[in-house]
């Protein structure tokens, strides 16, 4: 089991920036891809941006693309997420999730086995 852990969530103004973290217990996310996910219309939550630990790669949702950034901290074992320019449509709870590394790059909650409770970010117009 790797337990997550979220933080960082707010309420905001939009076009404000925010960060959130996401960190695991236990050991470190050593040969696993990290994501972030939001609540979407549909059966499954929507992909917002993962990272590859070792490596770095960075992939993102079109939606958030080019104002979001995603990182990570070697030093603190956590994953981070930049939010810059954020609108009110990015409001919900950020879930951070992560998958033993494999040959595909994930962008579904179905490829992803540990979660963390989420953290709410909130923008107001």
């Amino acid at each position: 089991q790797v337990p997550l852990v979220e933080s960082g969530g707010g309420f905001l103004q939009a076009g404000g920036s925010l960060s959130v973290s996401c960190a695991a217990s236990g050991r470190t996310f050593s040969s696993y891809v990290v994501g972030w996910f939001r609540p979407a219309p549909g059966k499954e939550r929507e992909f917002v941006a993962a990272i590859g630990w070792l490596s770095g790669y960075s992939y993102y949702e079109d939606s958030v693309k080019g104002r979001f950034t995603i990182s990570r901290d070697n030093a603190k074992n956590t994953v981070n997420l930049q939010m810059n320019s954020l609108k009110p449509e990015d409001t919900a709870v950020y879930y951070c999730a992560a998958n033993k590394f494999g040959r595909a790059w994930p962008r579904r909650e179905s490829e992803y086995e540990y979660w963390g409770q989420g953290t709410q970010v909130t923008v107001s117009s």
